[in-house]
């Protein structure tokens, strides 16, 4: 049996800053597991279930730079559960970005 891991090149995978399950660190950091669950909001936007501005969806984003900013540059301390709620809320509004601007090209090319 193959002993291969999946990698996630961008996630860092610190175990102080991942979550465990019955002894096993999780593949990717706390704040990338929050981007990831957040990605999932991408079907409500696509499907226009929901619609954001950009404008508020860059907005949400900023919880999230803020708190490696500060974590980064100037030693505040984060948790798990704050990296993990601010990388679902900038995830949300990634994915609102990502659908404005698919929809903005395609309303573009379809003049």
């Amino acid at each position: 049996m193959s002993n291969t891991k999946l990698v996630f090149v961008t996630c860092h995978r610190l175990p102080e800053r991942s979550f465990f399950w019955k002894g096993k660190q999780f593949p990717i950091c706390a704040r990338c597991t929050g981007l990831y669950i957040g990605y999932l909001s991408f079907i409500l936007f696509n499907f226009e279930i929901i619609t954001l501005r950009s404008v508020f969806a860059f907005l949400l984003v900023l919880p999230t730079v803020l708190d490696g900013l500060l974590q980064a540059f100037y030693k505040v301390p984060s948790t798990n559960t704050r990296r993990v709620i601010t990388g679902m809320i900038a995830g949300v509004g990634l994915m609102a970005i990502v659908v404005n601007i698919g929809t903005l090209i395609g309303n573009f090319l379809l003049k």
